[in-house]
């Protein structure tokens, strides 16, 4: 009988996990524009708020629904996706723990953009336009930094259909692990693991390529000594060699 294959990840089952009240404010704390809140607002904040969880790849809403909430990662990740017209999807973000997604608008006929996921098992915060906009009327502060974000937002989008449309795909795929490797790279003896589970076909939909050409790429990758792989993970060995390819 042969051997049991393992994974470096982390377990990411919810299991007993709950959204503690303490692990909320944490996480509400770290959405940009809460972020300058104390902590006693930041409990009147959590109020507003309630916990749902959802297995791995549970649709969380779907691109085009009426945008009705504005959701909080507390626990997992999250990845966008958007359909395309020629029948495609394409891979936006992976959403970590303290990162928001949903709605921001604050007229009443807004659609989602992109369509949700979880690529873990998650624990998601959620609130109603309804809530978010009495919070915005209550902390003017916070209202400011949402205009702020929602361009930072535009411009970041803009940038990513750019490398979708004008890099070549080796580039793309090494700025996707660049990117995730800021946000779930972690030390370990197999390199700056990514810690969240990553198949090639998620790096194929996140360039806009094959799940073929993805492959090749990351064999020739492996084979360099730039990065290390096993089922379904990825770490990074040389991240300024990768960054070099990244950048062209």
């Amino acid at each position: 009988m042969g051997s049991r294959k393992t994974t470096p990840l982390k377990d990411f089952s919810l299991g007993t996990h709950r959204c503690s009240v303490d692990l909320r404010l944490e996480k509400l704390g770290m959405v940009p524009f809460f972020d300058d809140l104390d902590h006693d607002e930041l409990r009147v904040i959590n109020q507003k708020f309630s916990a749902t969880h959802h297995h791995a790849d549970e649709t969380i809403y779907h691109q085009d629904e009426r945008a009705r909430m504005l959701r909080v990662v507390v626990h997992g990740a999250v990845k966008l996706v958007r359909h395309t017209m020629e029948g495609k999807d394409v891979l936006l973000d992976m959403l970590e723990p303290g990162e928001y997604f949903g709605n921001l608008s604050t007229t009443g006929n807004a659609v989602y953009s992109e369509t949700t996921r979880a690529q873990t098992d998650v624990c998601i915060l959620s609130t109603r336009m309804n809530d978010f906009r009495s919070l915005l009327n209550d902390y003017p502060n916070v209202a400011m930094r949402v205009l702020d974000i929602t361009a930072e937002r535009l411009q970041s989008s803009q940038e990513k259909i750019r490398h979708l449309t004008t890099l070549p795909v080796k580039e793309r795929i090494a700025h996707i692990l660049v990117m995730l490797s800021e946000k779930f790279g972690e030390q370990s003896a197999y390199g700056l693991l990514l810690q969240l589970p990553l198949s090639r076909k998620d790096l194929a939909d996140m360039a806009g390529t094959s799940t073929e050409t993805a492959s090749r790429i990351m064999s020739d990758l492996q084979d360099r000594n730039i990065i290390n792989t096993g089922r379904q993970w990825v770490a990074i060995c040389d991240i300024d060699r990768l960054a070099d390819i990244a950048d062209g």
